[in-house]
């Protein structure tokens, strides 16, 4: 089963409100209203279960159910409510030109709504195994409008994207995602969800650290082989007696040592001398033989 299909069928399970079974059957039903008829599909059972209940208590409508079996690669069981639309019924959904307003009156109804909405025509990605993504695929503009408005209502980031004549209500990030299967009361699937994403937010902020910390020992190998470069050319060119004493030590030092970190030499140089030497005293004599074999050359 997929992660959309395992949140629908949680939500499916959800007991409402008496004032929010008319907004959840509203979201629903506006995915799938034709002139004169519904036509609903849906591959879960649960939900189909959910509608055919709500649609008999709130409406006293008995829908006809049949089954089939889809005809994509998968074959899943795909499970019809068909039934004649009318007046009555559509005033008692909010369904006109737009949803009315006592269907979304407060937030306990734009949460109903929504996950009636999700119900029908909703879909999440398995944050295990691919990109953080949540859609609603809808029919017209003005609907998908009505849609978005109502998800950043809650502040979830939503935006609208026109694709092959119908329009997508997408959210990307993470953590809004997360907040929107909080909103329609998905608790396990919320808690499946951040399980998966503080890890896979742990995991990559590790590679970042790893990524970072090897940068850093790549330049300074490079700093040390360029250091070592100018050693030996001063030692070619003019010999390291021309540097001074703690200069020339330093050098000797650096080419005996060639893949110790600063820190770690000023260590070794402080034990075998017996002299204390620091990191920056250090650098600032490498720097002194670097200017001066920049010097030579010139």
């Amino acid at each position: 089963m997929s992660f959309t299909a395992e949140v629908k069928e949680e939500i499916s399970k959800l007991k409402n409100m008496d004032a929010e079974n008319i907004s959840e059957l509203s979201g629903f039903l506006s995915c799938f209203y034709e002139i004169d008829y519904f036509k609903v599909v849906t591959e879960s059972g649960g939900v189909c279960r959910r509608i055919y209940k709500l649609l008999n208590t709130e409406l006293s409508v008995h829908p006809k159910i049949s089954l089939k079996r889809g005809y994509n690669y998968s074959k899943k069981l795909l499970y019809f409510l068909e039934f004649k639309s009318n007046n009555e019924i559509l005033k008692s959904l909010g369904i006109t030109d737009t949803i009315e307003e006592f269907i979304i009156a407060d937030e306990d109804l734009k949460k109903a709504f929504l996950r009636g909405l999700f119900m029908a025509c909703g879909s999440v990605n398995d944050p295990k195994k691919s990109r953080y993504h949540l859609e609603f695929n809808l029919k017209s503009y003005e609907f998908s409008e009505l849609v978005n408005i109502l998800l950043n209502d809650f502040n979830l980031n939503s935006k609208i994207l026109n694709r092959n004549n119908k329009y997508m209500v997408y959210i990307k990030e993470a953590e809004k995602i997360g907040d929107f299967l909080r909103i329609i009361g998905a608790s396990r699937a919320v808690l499946y969800y951040e399980d998966i994403r503080i890890y896979r937010d742990h995991k990559n902020m590790i590679n970042r650290l790893n990524n970072c910390e090897q940068a850093n020992v790549d330049r300074m190998v490079m700093s040390a082989n360029n250091l070592i470069k100018d050693i030996i050319f001063i030692e070619n060119s003019s010999g390291l007696e021309l540097l001074g004493e703690k200069e020339m030590e330093m050098a000797k030092y650096r080419v005996k040592y060639p893949d110790a970190s600063l820190t770690e030499l000023s260590e070794i140089i402080s034990l075998e001398t017996g002299s204390k030497i620091t990191k920056s005293g250090l650098y600032h004599r490498f720097n002194k033989i670097k200017k001066f074999a920049d010097k030579l050359r010139k």
